[in-house]
This record gives structure tokens, sequence and C-alpha cells, in this order.
């Protein structure tokens, strides 16, 4: 009976474009990247010449269309670009992640033609660093809590208030600020805007000493009767908390992309390392429990993959994606952190030396439970997509 139906063949592999773009740059990464990681960490320095390089091959610029100076290329391809840099430095990947998805993308999908044409070829060029901020003291996961005001005034908004654990927020030229300009609307009265480090009144607070991705550079950014001119409103007034909802489903396909790449590493590290030690006379890879535990990162990672390549297929449809990225944020960030807690079991108490690079991936992996949403965040996300 089912004679006359011809099957659609589906495709879970990268296309030959996004393939060459991966391999150009994990090659990029192998040279330029990696060898620089461990003292990055070490001493916190921002991946300014990393990212000047990067910029050169358009990796600042991968989802800015062609005409603002960037790549124009599709998301599977940016989530390659995203986790092959993460693979060798986390901190980097991030910066990649919030630069593109968190910066760049609300412009380019809420910004007027003068706002796109003025931010997007800087951010592309990678001239300035793009940051997001949403984040308060009193307001992560609720982002209706915000207290940050904006106040019309003339030609200009009177921004006040605290925003903090924004990526890049020391070295960050272009921000997305998220602010009240109507407080008795509640989520409603929230508002989007594209701000300049160079503003007055604009501030960068305490930087954090953090567990892990410590070159990344994470701060507290200060507006204190900030002036920013009324044409960098992005979207309308009221549109904030829509703008911020959509943007973080795009940022979390992102870090899911980094959270694959350290998971990668992981992998990559235990694999090497397990032939290489010796005990009992016999490489540790011969014992049945080196292999069940490298079997499980594994298979848990290439499901991981797939969840984010599939949450960028669907968001490239133009579809509505924000359980698709949940899940694969979700996913990836959990498998992450099993792989690194494997990595560094079997790497025994050299895995928990600094001198191997098992122990930056482990700290560097918790983070990805926990930005761009918590976990309990995407299965709140998840569960109430399943349930309507």
């Amino acid at each position: 009976m089912f004679d006359d139906l011809i099957p659609t063949p589906m495709k879970l592999e990268l296309n030959e474009q996004q393939k060459m773009i991966r391999n150009m740059v994990r090659e990029f990464a192998e040279k330029e990247v990696a060898p620089l990681a461990a003292e990055l960490d070490k001493t916190g320095e921002y991946p300014t010449k990393t990212l000047e390089k990067m910029a050169k091959l358009g990796l600042l610029g991968v989802i800015i269309p062609q005409e603002y100076g960037g790549a124009g290329l599709d998301t599977i391809s940016y989530v390659t670009v995203v986790e092959e840099i993460s693979r060798k430095c986390a901190s980097t990947g991030v910066i990649t992640s919030v630069h593109n998805s968190l910066a760049a993308w609300p412009i380019m999908k809420y910004g007027t033609d003068e706002q796109k044409k003025k931010y997007l070829p800087i951010l592309a060029k990678g001239e300035k660093i793009g940051a997001f901020a949403g984040t308060e003291p009193n307001a992560g996961s609720d982002l209706a809590a915000m207290k940050t005001s904006a106040v019309l005034k003339g030609h200009h908004y009177i921004i006040n208030g605290d925003k903090t654990f924004i990526t890049s927020g020391p070295k960050a030229g272009i921000i997305i600020v998220f602010a009240v300009t109507d407080k008795t609307a509640g989520a409603k009265g929230l508002s989007a805007f594209i701000i300049e480090n160079t503003f007055k009144g604009f501030k960068v607070g305490s930087i954090f000493d953090k567990l892990g991705i410590h070159a990344s550079q994470t701060s507290e950014l200060l507006f204190e009767n900030m002036e920013v001119p009324k044409e960098n409103l992005l979207g309308k007034e009221g549109d904030g908390f829509k703008i911020a909802l959509s943007t973080l489903d795009g940022g979390r396909i992102g870090i899911a992309s980094q959270a694959v790449g350290i998971a990668q590493a992981a992998l990559d590290e235990s694999i090497s390392y397990s032939k290489q030690r010796e005990q009992f006379g016999k490489p540790i890879a011969k014992n049945q429990a080196i292999q069940w535990m490298i079997a499980d990162m594994g298979t848990r990672i290439e499901a991981a993959r797939y969840l984010v390549y599939n949450a960028a297929y669907v968001k490239d449809k133009g579809e509505r994606f924000s359980k698709e990225a949940a899940m694969a944020k979700l996913f990836a960030s959990e498998t992450a952190m099993d792989a690194v807690i494997k990595a560094v079991q079997i790497h025994g108490g050299y895995g928990y030396t600094k001198e191997y690079t098992v122990e930056r991936l482990f700290r560097d992996a918790k983070i990805t439970e926990i930005y761009e949403g918590t976990s309990e965040v995407q299965r709140m996300v998840i569960a109430a997509s399943l349930l309507g």
C-alpha cells in the first residue's frame, strides 16, 4: 500500500560550503586560538589580537548581510564557527557568539535602515565589539523586573540604572540596552536601545573574577543620566520585551554551540590521554571503564550537535524556534558538564591540575548551564511549548 510513496531524503550533514567554513575555522582555531588559550585563561587578558584576525576572516560578521560588510552566512555556518572557536578557547567563543547573535542580530531584525547602515558595518569589521545588557542585580530570568529607566527629554532619552554580568562589558563599543519607558505597563513598558560606550553618562563598573571563561571579561555597566539620541531607540517604545526574548532565542543557539565545542575538546583530550597513559602495563584506553565513558561522551556530543543544527535549520527557515533553541541549549550545556566531569576522571590526578587542558574546560563548561537562560528556564520554555 506504500508503493506509490516516494520518501523525501533527510540530510543530517553540512553542505560543501558549510564544511569549507568549518574546516577553515578549525584550522584558524588550531593555529591562532589554541596557542593563546591557557595564557589568556591565566591572565584574564581580552583576546583583542585574535578578534582582529577573526574580523579579517569575516567571523565577527558571520550572519551580517554582505550589503553591510558581513559574510551573510546562514545560522548553521554560524554555529560551526562558534563551536570550532570554543573548542580551543571558550572565552573567545562566547565573545563571538554575543557579538553576532546578541548585538548584531537585533539590529538586523529590528533596526531602521539608518541604524543598520551606521552600526552593522562597524560590527562586521570588528571595529567595535558588541554586547547585550539586560540582566540587572535583581532582574535576571525575570526581565519584567528591570529597574533601569529611560525618559525622553527633547532629542534624547535619559537612561539611569545598573546592568550586571555583561559579557565583553569593559570592551564593548556597541551595546543593546533594555530599559523601562513606561513603569505602569509591566513587561510591555520595556524598550530597547542601541548605545555606544562613548555616550555621556556611560560607565563600566566592577569587572567580575569568574570561575571560568576568564578572558571574556564580564562586568557591570552603570548609566548615570546617560544621554541616548532618540533615533537610537530600537524598534518602538514597548517592544523591548519582544526584542529581548527573540534575541535570546538566537543567543541560546550560539551558547549551545559553545557548549558542544567545550564538550568536543573534553573528548579530544580524553581520547589522546587515554591512549598515552599506561597503567598495569597497558594504555588505559584498553580498560572497559574508560571505553564506556568515552563512548557515552561521543554519543551525547553527537546528539547535542544535531540538536544545535536543527535549531539553526528551523531559524533559517524563518519559523519560530524558541523550543528548538531551548532544547539545544539545555542538552548541549548539560552534555558539556557531563563530558568535562568524565574527562577529569579519565585524567585522574592530572586532570585536577592546571597543567592539563581539561581543568580549564571543567571551569569553562559550568557557565553554559547558566547564562542566556539557566537550564531551569530552558525547561520552562520547552514545557510551555509542549503543553500549549
